[in-house]
């Protein structure tokens, strides 16, 4: 919703999106990748990471590997962040609603035009799939976190993206699987049985469970540590169906047990594509209900004062469990390999306070501690993906203003 007077698009000079074609041409400028792993971490700004005295991995590892100093996400909240950087697009989705799991008789957010956001509140997603329009990202926002001013600014408080009238529903595991090619996202914490119509979960009971009938005399809620809104995947009506087993739940696996994150690595059996989301204890999100350390922040206002120390503490140490992890693994020394951990987006960024994260890329034949100022957002990340795996760009990612990562992938000349 917009008020005030402030219009989408704000004046021609703001937009950095076109609504160019909905997969073009494979993007240039980073040397090919045989394996690519993207970490989600969540909910904090650039400035509350960088020089935090609580997150002491994060801040040596950047001094070892390469850096965005000008990184932005691409609106609120996290659901639209985590499907811009596997899909280029937020597909009409402005909100962290759960789907509408194998609704087959909904109309899509892109077939309609229509936007979810939290205000006003929206239904259920429904499954992704089609083309047509997705949402528009204006400089000031007004649909998710505040309904007045000042707003949240959703980029940088000046650029903005018009709504693409030719989006494609596709993200990068169906470019993936269409190039022969594997992927798979790890979810921490995801139960035994699955995700399929699972909200949350602790690892084992989820929402679907009658937490009463399982544990008599139970006084504890879930805790939901596994949230479907950091799983963009299962938001898709061809995941959801299931009809290709190489795209579909399948694809999805916990950290542990013999299919797990640890296990894959341990033994060198990686896919292409890793996207690996920690829980959302570990990933710097929060809870309320999960301990003190787990506590949201009592007061984010986008710098280090008010964060709950023990919640950076614990995300930064299990980001160092899984780097290292894949350090070691048989996989990171065969071919070129890289990592890229991000955070999605500074929540309750209101203005004047920037959607700015931190982004690092990990290069497996070495790094030269390039931080770069390069103008980049979530579609950068995308596209410089696609560049690297040889594949299509998809939406926002298409976008002659979305320039690819070559500075941080080691390779700024820009040759294949």
């Amino acid at each position: 919703m917009i008020k005030k007077g402030i219009t989408l698009c704000l004046c021609a000079a703001a937009l950095v999106g076109t609504a160019f074609a909905q997969e073009g041409a494979v993007p240039r400028g980073v040397q090919h990748l045989d394996h690519v792993y993207v970490i989600m971490m969540e909910n904090h700004a650039y400035a509350q990471i960088v020089n935090n005295p609580d997150a002491p991995f994060v801040n040596e590892y950047i001094k070892h590997a390469n850096y965005a100093t000008n990184y932005f996400a691409v609106g609120h909240p996290s659901l639209t962040n985590y499907l811009e950087v596997v899909g280029g697009s937020n597909f009409g989705v402005r909100t962290d609603n759960a789907p509408d799991w194998h609704d087959a008789t909904c109309s899509t957010n892109l077939s309609t035009g229509f936007v979810s956001t939290d205000n006003p509140s929206s239904p259920n997603i429904c499954p992704i799939s089609g083309t047509g329009t997705d949402a528009a990202t204006p400089a000031i926002d007004y649909s998710n976190e505040t309904t007045g001013e000042p707003g949240d600014i959703d980029i940088d408080g000046v650029r903005s993206y018009a709504a693409n009238r030719r989006t494609v529903g596709k993200t990068i595991a169906d470019e993936l699987v269409d190039a022969g090619l594997t992927w798979k996202t790890y979810q921490e914490n995801l139960p035994p049985t699955g995700p399929d119509t699972v909200n949350l979960a602790d690892g084992f009971f989820t929402n679907n469970t009658d937490l009463a009938t399982a544990l008599p005399g139970e006084t504890t809620s879930l805790i939901g540590l596994y949230a479907v809104k950091h799983n963009p995947f299962a938001y898709f009506a061809n995941i959801q169906a299931g009809t290709d087993p190489n795209n579909s739940f399948n694809n999805m696996a916990a950290f542990t047990g013999q299919t797990g994150l640890f296990a894959d690595l341990n033994s060198g059996h990686v896919p292409t594509y890793s996207f690996i989301v920690p829980n959302q204890c570990h990933d710097q999100h929060g809870r309320s209900n999960a301990g003190p350390d787990c506590e949201y922040d009592p007061n984010d206002i986008g710098t280090q004062i008010g964060l709950n120390p023990g919640l950076i503490f614990d995300g930064d140490a299990a980001l160092e469990q899984i780097v290292d992890s894949i350090h070691h693994s048989p996989a990171w020394n065969e071919g070129r390999s890289a990592i890229i951990t991000v955070w999605d987006e500074n929540d309750y960024s209101v203005a004047p306070t920037t959607n700015k994260v931190l982004l690092i890329v990990d290069n497996s034949e070495g790094n030269t501690g390039k931080q770069s100022a390069q103008f980049y957002t979530h579609f950068s990340l995308l596209k410089s993906v696609e560049a690297a795996l040889d594949l299509p760009c998809l939406n926002h990612a298409c976008d002659n203003q979305t320039q690819v990562m070559s500075d941080l992938f080691g390779n700024e000349g820009g040759n294949r």
